[in-house]
C-alpha cells in the first residue's frame, strides 16, 4: 500500500510545517531597513500631496472670494436698476437751471428717443425749483417722427408752463432732426464753429441688379398689390416709383420748413438756400437767422438765465444696458439692422 493511502498517517515528510511565530512587542520590532531610494520617494510623495492640499485649500478660498465678489456685485447692480429716475434729483432743493442732453442719433431705439427726451422735458418742467430749460444738443439728426414728437411736447410743455423758457444750445452739431427739435426753442445758441442747419430730407438705398445679373441670379418674387413691392432694390427701378416716392420727400421737408418758421419766425433771414439741406457755422447761422447768439450751456445758464446751477435731468442708461453695450453684444444687431434697412431721415 502507497504511504498516500487514506488509512494510514502521514509519515515524516507530510506534516505540514507552521511558520516561526514571532513573539517580539509590535512596538518594540524593528521595521526593515529600506535602501536611501526608497525613503527619498516617500518624502516626494509627501510633499507632493501636502502640496495638492495646499493648492485645494486655495483653490476653495478663491472659489469663496469670487463667490462673495460676484454677489456683492449682483447686489448693488439691482440697487442701481431699483433706484427710479426720480430718485436722484429729489436732493435738488435750490432753484437752478434745468439741463437735458440731446446726443447721438435721433432714433426710436437710441438714447436720443423721443421717449427719452419727453420724459426728461416733463421731469424738469414739472420739478418746481427749475426756471428755465436748456437743450444741450450734439446730434446729426435722425428720424422726422421721433424728432416731431420732441418738437410737438415742447411747444406744448412751453403753453403749460409759460414762466419756464427753452433755450437750445447746440455745441458740435445740430442738423437736420436735432434743428428740428431746437427750433421749438425759445432761443438758439451755438458755438462760432458749430455745424447747424441742414434742413432736408433723404432716404437712400442700393441697386444690385447689375451684380445679379452678373452673377446670374434671378429675382422671384410675389405679392398681393401691384405696389407691394415698392422700391425693391432686387429689381430694377421704375420712374413712377420714384415719383411718387420723392413726393413723400417732399411733403416731409415741407412739415420740417413750417415747424422751423413756426419756430423761428421773423428771425430767419429771407435766403432761398435755408431749405435746400446746406449746413453753416455758428456764425454764419446767426447771419442767417438760425441761431440768436453764440455761448455755451453754462454761459446761456449764468448770463441769460441768471443760474450758475445747472442739473441734469437726461434721461441715461440702465447699468445693465452699460454692461451689455460694452460686452459688444448689441454691435452686430445694429451692424446688421443699418445693411437691411433704409431708414427716412431728416438732413
Amino acid at each position: 500500500m502507497s504511504d498516500w493511502d487514506s488509512d494510514k498517517s502521514p509519515g515524516w515528510g507530510d506534516e505540514p510545517v507552521e511558520p516561526e511565530k514571532d513573539t517580539k512587542p509590535l512596538f518594540g520590532r524593528k521595521s526593515p531597513k529600506l535602501p536611501p531610494e526608497s525613503g527619498r520617494d516617500w518624502k516626494l510623495i509627501e510633499k507632493l500631496v501636502m502640496s495638492l492640499q495646499a493648492e485645494q485649500r486655495r483653490s476653495r478660498r478663491w472659489g469663496i472670494f469670487f463667490k462673495l465678489l460676484t454677489f456683492g456685485y449682483l447686489i448693488a447692480l439691482l440697487f442701481m436698476l431699483k433706484v427710479p429716475f426720480g430718485d436722484t434729483l429729489s436732493s435738488v432743493s435750490g432753484k437752478h437751471a434745468a439741463l437735458i442732453e440731446i446726443s447721438g442719433p435721433i432714433a426710436a431705439d437710441e438714447l436720443a428717443s423721443a421717449d427719452n427726451i419727453v420724459g426728461s422735458l416733463r421731469s424738469a418742467f414739472e420739478a418746481p425749483n427749475s426756471v428755465a430749460v436748456i437743450l444741450r444738443i450734439n446730434s446729426p439728426g435722425g428720424s422726422p417722427v421721433q424728432s416731431g414728437y420732441v418738437y410737438d411736447e415742447i411747444k406744448r410743455l412751453r403753453e403749460e408752463y409759460p414762466e419756464k423758457k427753452v433755450y437750445a444750445v447746440i455745441s458740435d452739431i445740430g442738423a437736420s432732426g436735432a434743428y428740428y427739435i431746437a427750433a421749438a426753442a425759445d432761443e438758439i445758441y451755438a458755438n462760432r464753429a458749430s455745424l447747424v442747419g441742414s434742413i432736408g430730407v433723404v432716404a437712400g438705398g442700393f441697386g444690385f441688379t447689375g451684380v445679379m445679373e452678373k452673377i446670374g441670379v434671378d429675382r422671384r418674387l410675389y405679392t398681393a398689390g401691384e405696389n407691394k413691392a415698392f422700391l425693391d432694390p432686387f429689381s430694377p427701378e421704375q420712374e413712377e416709383e420714384v415719383m411718387f416716392w420723392q413726393g413723400v420727400l417732399e411733403n416731409t421737408h415741407q412739415q420740417f420748413i413750417e415747424a422751423v418758421k413756426q419756430g423761428r419766425g421773423d428771425r430767419l433771414a429771407n435766403d432761398e438756400r435755408l431749405f435746400s439741406g446746406l449746413v453753416w457755422s455758428g456764425d454764419q447761422a446767426v447771419e442767417l437767422g438760425l441761431v440768436d447768439g453764440l455761448g455755451s450751456a453754462s454761459h446761456v445758464a449764468r448770463q441769460i438765465i441768471g443760474q450758475e446751477e445747472l442739473v441734469d435731468y437726461s434721461r441715461r442708461k440702465s447699468p445693465l444696458q452699460d454692461i451689455v453695450d460694452q460686452l459688444g453684444v448689441a454691435f452686430g444687431a445694429g451692424f446688421a439692422s443699418q445693411l437691411v434697412e433704409s431708414r427716412l431721415e431728416l438732413r
